[in-house]
């Protein structure tokens, strides 16, 4: 084979599957005890993985393994579609890696890689780090980089780790800055194709006027004819002149929070926004006009806040009501 190349074949349904690559040597190096990271090359060198009694390998990359690999008898495989890109989520997959790694662990050898074993496949590592030991960032990266010095999560990664930390190393779907974080990573998808990819579907929320279920009871409605259009849940605050970042997770002060315009999540009322890049927020019920919104392009409130992507309702244009029905008619 050829190892001077990289090329990809097509299988079945379409998915891609590596047929020459050249990620270097093998290199691997353990961690912690039947826990490994490594590069590609490691993880399809048969030799080395009966080498450390290798019998789960977590595949961090672009594409799976070749099947002469992932088809073996006696190791159990795990693929984490992903490239090394600041705005690629990592973050979203820290749960099932560690459930993958933990099994692993208890029952042989694990060997997480990536196309190099520097970057995703480190961020991997390094997050099962910080929630099976209860440590910091800093900490995980420390023990990880003293027995890998290739260990080096790219800033988006390192952001992400960062996030994890501050939600107590779970993923906390209420939590402002991981619902900040997600609706970022929908916004890059539609810069590319200028629509709401449906796998990024769950940032947007359930219409608050149709649920019948331990409704919130703080909403805001149509100033016009007073549909409900948005929970205080869905509220996205923003610091007076600050720009909204899900990266920046020092706390501010609630008296600082900007109220010049409502910035929230979207909506399942929505339906422009997950066909369109920008436009309007009209009432759904009677058509007035709410507000705007921005996958690419963002908005910049009075206040010299900046927030992107950004989906928002004029204050004067809904009021605030601290009584909803179950359900409303539309």
């Amino acid at each position: 084979m050829d190892w001077n190349r990289k090329s990809w074949k097509k299988v079945d349904q379409g998915r891609l599957e590596r047929e020459d690559f050249d990620a270097g040597p093998t290199n691997l190096d353990e961690i912690e005890p039947g826990l490994w990271i490594g590069n590609l090359t490691a993880a399809t060198d048969l030799e080395e993985l009966a080498k450390i009694h290798c019998n789960y390998i977590l595949t961090v990359d672009s594409c799976p393994l070749p099947r002469n690999i992932s088809l073996l008898p006696g190791i159990k495989t795990m693929f984490i579609q992903v490239t090394d890109m600041n705005k690629e989520d990592l973050l979203s997959h820290f749960e099932s890696a560690f459930e993958f790694i933990e099994e692993a662990r208890e029952n042989g050898v694990v060997l997480v890689h990536c196309y190099f074993g520097v970057s995703r496949s480190s961020t991997i590592v390094i997050a099962y780090l910080m929630k099976k030991f209860k440590i910091s960032y800093d900490e995980a990266f420390e023990r990880a980089k003293s027995k890998r010095k290739f260990v080096s999560p790219n800033a988006g990664f390192e952001s992400q780790l960062r996030l994890y930390e501050k939600m107590g190393f779970t993923i906390d779907k209420t939590f402002l800055h991981y619902r900040l974080f997600k609706l970022n990573v929908a916004a890059a998808k539609v810069m590319q194709v200028k629509i709401l990819p449906i796998e990024h579907m769950d940032v947007v929320k359930d219409d608050p006027a149709l649920i019948t279920v331990k409704p919130d009871p703080l909403v805001y409605r149509c100033i016009k004819c007073r549909r409900v259009v948005a929970c205080v849940s869905n509220l996205l605050p923003h610091v007076r002149g600050r720009r909204m970042s899900w990266k920046k997770l020092e706390p501010s002060d609630s008296q600082e929070f900007c109220t010049l315009i409502y910035f929230i999540e979207p909506i399942a009322w929505m339906k422009s926004a997950m066909h369109s890049e920008q436009g309007k927020l009209n009432c759904p019920k009677c058509n007035s006009k709410l507000g705007s919104f921005s996958w690419t392009m963002g908005c910049q409130c009075p206040c010299g806040s900046k927030v992107s992507p950004a989906f928002y309702l004029v204050p004067s244009k809904v009021e605030w009501s601290n009584f909803v029905k179950n359900v409303q008619a539309i």
